[in-house]
Protein backbone atom coordinates (compact mmCIF):
# COMPACT_ATOMS: atom_id res chain seq x y z
CA UNK A 1 0.00 0.00 0.00
CA UNK A 2 1.46 3.32 -1.02
CA UNK A 3 1.11 6.45 1.46
CA UNK A 4 1.34 10.10 0.80
CA UNK A 5 3.13 11.95 3.17
CA UNK A 6 3.59 16.27 3.34
CA UNK A 7 5.99 18.06 5.70
CA UNK A 8 6.06 22.24 5.00
CA UNK A 9 9.09 23.24 6.36
CA UNK A 10 10.10 26.73 7.52
CA UNK A 11 13.96 26.20 7.49
CA UNK A 12 15.34 28.69 5.46
CA UNK A 13 18.67 26.43 4.76
CA UNK A 14 17.53 24.31 1.45
CA UNK A 15 20.93 22.82 1.64
CA UNK A 16 19.83 20.60 4.46
CA UNK A 17 17.00 18.99 2.17
CA UNK A 18 19.61 18.28 -0.27
CA UNK A 19 22.16 16.43 2.88
CA UNK A 20 18.73 14.44 3.90
CA UNK A 21 18.13 12.81 0.29
CA UNK A 22 22.05 12.38 -0.32
CA UNK A 23 23.69 11.35 3.13
CA UNK A 24 22.91 8.37 5.54
CA UNK A 25 20.33 9.74 9.14
CA UNK A 26 19.93 8.17 12.15
CA UNK A 27 16.52 8.35 11.69
CA UNK A 28 15.18 8.39 15.18
CA UNK A 29 16.98 11.64 15.50
CA UNK A 30 17.20 12.98 12.53
CA UNK A 31 20.99 13.50 12.48
CA UNK A 32 23.65 12.90 9.50
CA UNK A 33 25.81 9.75 10.51
CA UNK A 34 29.15 10.60 10.05
CA UNK A 35 32.05 8.58 10.12
CA UNK A 36 35.33 8.10 12.06
CA UNK A 37 36.81 11.52 10.61
CA UNK A 38 33.32 13.29 11.51
CA UNK A 39 32.17 13.50 7.79
CA UNK A 40 28.59 12.55 6.44
CA UNK A 41 28.65 9.52 4.57
CA UNK A 42 26.66 8.94 1.46
CA UNK A 43 23.58 6.51 1.37
CA UNK A 44 24.60 3.10 -0.16
CA UNK A 45 21.82 4.01 -2.95
CA UNK A 46 19.47 6.65 -4.27
CA UNK A 47 18.67 8.19 -7.42
CA UNK A 48 18.46 12.02 -7.54
CA UNK A 49 16.95 14.32 -10.14
CA UNK A 50 16.17 17.50 -10.76
CA UNK A 51 12.96 19.66 -12.10
CA UNK A 52 13.67 23.21 -13.08
CA UNK A 53 16.88 23.06 -11.59
CA UNK A 54 20.40 21.83 -11.32
CA UNK A 55 20.16 18.83 -8.22
CA UNK A 56 23.35 20.17 -7.14
CA UNK A 57 22.73 23.49 -6.67
CA UNK A 58 18.96 23.28 -5.32
CA UNK A 59 19.52 25.79 -2.58
CA UNK A 60 21.39 28.17 -4.49
CA UNK A 61 18.63 28.43 -7.52
CA UNK A 62 16.23 28.78 -4.71
CA UNK A 63 17.72 31.50 -2.58
CA UNK A 64 18.08 33.75 -5.85
CA UNK A 65 14.54 33.13 -7.03
CA UNK A 66 13.30 33.86 -3.42
CA UNK A 67 15.48 37.23 -3.62
CA UNK A 68 14.60 37.88 -7.14
CA UNK A 69 10.62 38.25 -5.58
CA UNK A 70 11.75 39.05 -2.52
CA UNK A 71 9.51 36.24 -0.92
CA UNK A 72 10.45 33.40 2.00
CA UNK A 73 12.21 35.72 3.53
CA UNK A 74 10.87 35.73 7.09
CA UNK A 75 10.64 32.99 9.65
CA UNK A 76 6.96 32.23 9.76
CA UNK A 77 7.19 31.66 5.95
CA UNK A 78 6.73 28.32 4.48
CA UNK A 79 10.19 27.69 2.43
CA UNK A 80 9.77 24.42 0.91
CA UNK A 81 7.53 21.78 0.85
CA UNK A 82 8.13 17.65 1.07
CA UNK A 83 5.66 15.45 0.02
CA UNK A 84 7.02 11.50 0.48
CA UNK A 85 5.64 8.76 -1.31
CA UNK A 86 5.99 5.04 0.73
CA UNK A 87 5.23 1.85 -1.68
CA UNK A 88 4.30 -1.15 -0.40
CA UNK A 89 7.58 -3.71 0.79
CA UNK A 90 5.92 -6.19 -1.01
CA UNK A 91 5.66 -4.08 -3.97
CA UNK A 92 9.51 -5.22 -5.18
CA UNK A 93 8.95 -8.81 -5.10
CA UNK A 94 5.17 -9.24 -5.75
CA UNK A 95 4.83 -6.32 -8.56
CA UNK A 96 8.35 -6.11 -9.86
CA UNK A 97 9.12 -2.32 -8.14
CA UNK A 98 12.67 -0.84 -8.61
CA UNK A 99 14.10 2.00 -7.17
CA UNK A 100 14.61 3.42 -11.30
CA UNK A 101 10.73 2.66 -11.84
CA UNK A 102 10.00 4.12 -8.73
CA UNK A 103 11.97 7.03 -9.52
CA UNK A 104 10.67 7.44 -13.17
CA UNK A 105 6.86 7.66 -11.13
CA UNK A 106 7.93 10.36 -8.74
CA UNK A 107 9.47 12.27 -11.83
CA UNK A 108 6.33 12.18 -13.89
CA UNK A 109 4.24 12.74 -10.83
CA UNK A 110 6.42 15.76 -9.76
CA UNK A 111 6.31 16.95 -13.54
CA UNK A 112 2.34 16.66 -13.53
CA UNK A 113 1.19 18.13 -9.83
CA UNK A 114 4.38 20.49 -9.58
CA UNK A 115 5.36 22.36 -12.61
CA UNK A 116 7.01 25.41 -12.56
CA UNK A 117 8.80 24.73 -9.44
CA UNK A 118 12.27 23.68 -8.76
CA UNK A 119 12.07 20.51 -7.30
CA UNK A 120 14.21 17.89 -6.18
CA UNK A 121 13.09 13.86 -6.87
CA UNK A 122 15.25 11.04 -5.09
CA UNK A 123 14.27 8.09 -4.17
CA UNK A 124 15.61 5.26 -1.79
CA UNK A 125 15.40 1.89 -1.48
CA UNK A 126 15.53 1.26 2.33
CA UNK A 127 12.81 2.58 3.52
CA UNK A 128 12.43 3.99 7.31
CA UNK A 129 14.43 2.46 9.43
CA UNK A 130 15.24 -0.49 7.17
CA UNK A 131 11.89 -1.53 7.04
CA UNK A 132 12.41 -2.17 2.96
CA UNK A 133 10.11 -0.08 1.34
CA UNK A 134 11.13 1.96 -1.38
CA UNK A 135 10.23 5.38 -1.55
CA UNK A 136 9.96 8.76 -3.75
CA UNK A 137 11.11 12.07 -1.76
CA UNK A 138 9.69 15.09 -3.67
CA UNK A 139 10.78 18.61 -2.33
CA UNK A 140 9.71 21.50 -4.06
CA UNK A 141 10.72 24.95 -2.94
CA UNK A 142 7.49 26.62 -2.28
CA UNK A 143 8.02 29.87 -4.71
CA UNK A 144 7.01 29.04 -8.34
CA UNK A 145 9.78 29.54 -10.53
CA UNK A 146 7.20 29.63 -13.90
CA UNK A 147 3.71 30.20 -15.14
CA UNK A 148 1.72 27.01 -15.02
CA UNK A 149 -1.90 26.39 -16.11
CA UNK A 150 -4.53 26.55 -13.84
CA UNK A 151 -4.28 22.67 -12.27
CA UNK A 152 -7.52 20.41 -10.51
CA UNK A 153 -5.73 21.41 -7.19
CA UNK A 154 -6.10 25.16 -7.32
CA UNK A 155 -8.73 27.30 -6.17
CA UNK A 156 -7.24 30.59 -7.03
CA UNK A 157 -5.48 32.44 -9.96
CA UNK A 158 -2.44 33.24 -7.97
CA UNK A 159 -1.74 29.32 -7.26
CA UNK A 160 -0.64 29.72 -11.43
CA UNK A 161 1.43 32.75 -11.34
CA UNK A 162 5.16 32.84 -11.16
CA UNK A 163 6.67 34.29 -7.76
CA UNK A 164 3.58 33.04 -6.11
CA UNK A 165 3.50 30.33 -3.84
CA UNK A 166 2.57 26.62 -3.32
CA UNK A 167 -0.33 25.97 -0.88
CA UNK A 168 -0.89 22.51 0.19
CA UNK A 169 -4.34 23.11 1.33
CA UNK A 170 -6.61 20.13 2.58
CA UNK A 171 -8.17 19.31 -1.24
CA UNK A 172 -5.20 19.89 -2.38
CA UNK A 173 -3.70 16.92 0.00
CA UNK A 174 -6.87 14.90 -0.62
CA UNK A 175 -6.16 15.22 -4.39
CA UNK A 176 -2.57 14.46 -4.46
CA UNK A 177 -3.50 10.96 -2.48
CA UNK A 178 -6.35 9.92 -5.24
CA UNK A 179 -3.59 10.87 -7.43
CA UNK A 180 -0.85 8.03 -5.76
CA UNK A 181 -3.88 5.90 -5.55
CA UNK A 182 -4.56 6.06 -9.18
CA UNK A 183 -0.55 5.73 -10.32
CA UNK A 184 -0.84 2.58 -7.76
CA UNK A 185 -3.68 0.95 -9.48
CA UNK A 186 -2.88 2.07 -13.22
CA UNK A 187 1.27 0.35 -12.25
CA UNK A 188 -0.37 -2.87 -10.81
CA UNK A 189 1.15 -1.91 -7.27
CA UNK A 190 -0.53 -2.28 -3.97
CA UNK A 191 -2.88 0.21 -2.47
CA UNK A 192 -5.55 1.22 0.29
CA UNK A 193 -8.06 3.83 0.16
CA UNK A 194 -5.75 7.04 1.26
CA UNK A 195 -9.25 9.07 1.60
CA UNK A 196 -10.76 6.96 4.47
Amino acid sequence: MAILKHIASKNANYGSAIDYLKYQHDEFHLVPVLDENGNMMLRDEFYLEGLNCDPETFDLECELLNQEYNKNNTYDEIKSHHYIISFDPRDGPDNGLTVDRAQALGEQFCKEHFPGHQALVCTHPDGHNHSGNIHVHIVINSLRIEEVPFLPYMDRPADTKVGCKHRCTDAALRYFKSEVMEMCHREGLYQIDLLN
